[in-house]
């Protein structure tokens, strides 16, 4: 037969996996491969010849 659990228990078990579904989201989010930043107008380098 099941045990019944404290209301403290549920209520840190909650937390808990709420912890665990941020964190996993924040990993997910930053997991993609990275954009090339595209060059704008204004900055361009223009070699030196001295």
């Amino acid at each position: 037969m099941l045990e019944r659990t404290r209301t403290a228990e549920r209520y840190a078990r909650g937390f808990t996996a709420a912890l665990v579904a941020v964190a996993t989201l924040l990993l997910a989010a930053n997991a993609g491969p990275a954009r090339a930043e595209t060059p704008q107008a204004g900055q361009r380098t223009v070699a030196d010849s001295r």
